[in-house]
């Protein structure tokens, strides 16, 4: 028992550690950032990964930094988009047990151990959130950053889900289960709004992201 007390006096300063350099190499970004999430599992044939690409390349092109999870599917094609249209791609990757691999289309890359802290550099630098289609992980963040905007612990930042054919299910759940039963207040549907053209997602961060 006392070693693995030890051991998490130990882990509070890796903790700490990951916190220092995350805060220290992301607040060097001097350009206001775009988070974009989706999944790693998505291949360079799928749709969803032309149009995040595309996504990127405009986000870039309006003068925006890019930031994944820095892994592949999703995550390659928004800094790949980012990358080669000139922009500054960040990815924040995580040790997995599978060992995912940063991709190559990154200006900055940083690798944590601990998934919170992670999600943490992801909200705290961004300004702005773009969901594509993902799994698990994309909607542990999305729920992340709909819960912090509800709870003002962060500025009501927009938030898109992109792909009505993918998300359709969710929200109409969200209005017939978590709103039915009060869960959530009709407010709080307006936290984000479904999209599915790219140039309509950046006129939509254009009007509604708030200045720093």
């Amino acid at each position: 028992m006392e070693n693995n007390k030890q051991g998490d006096s130990w882990r509070m300063f890796r903790i700490m550690g990951e916190f220092a350099e995350g805060f220290e190499s992301m607040g060097a970004i001097d350009a206001p950032a775009i988070t974009i999430f989706g999944s790693a599992r998505t291949s360079p044939a799928d749709k969803h990964y032309k149009d995040a690409v595309i996504l990127a390349e405009k986000v870039a092109d309006a003068g925006w930094a890019v930031i994944t999870g820095g892994g592949p599917g999703i995550m390659e094609a928004a800094n790949k988009g980012a990358y080669e249209a000139g922009g500054l791609s960040a990815g924040l990757n995580v040790d997995l047990p599978h060992e995912q691999e940063s991709n190559p289309y990154l200006n900055y890359a940083l690798h944590f151990k601990y998934f919170f802290v992670r999600k943490v550099m992801l909200v705290k630098y961004s300004r702005g959130f773009i969901c594509m289609p993902g799994g698990f992980g994309s909607m542990d963040e999305l729920f992340e950053a709909l819960t912090l905007v509800q709870t003002n612990r962060i500025a009501p930042f927009p938030i898109v889900l992109y792909g009505s054919a993918f998300w359709g299910g969710l929200v109409e759940w969200m209005r017939d289960a978590m709103l039915s039963h009060g869960n959530i207040d009709a407010a709080d549907l307006d936290a984000f709004v479904v999209l599915d053209d790219p140039d309509e997602v950046i006129t939509y961060l254009k009007k509604n992201m708030l200045p720093i």
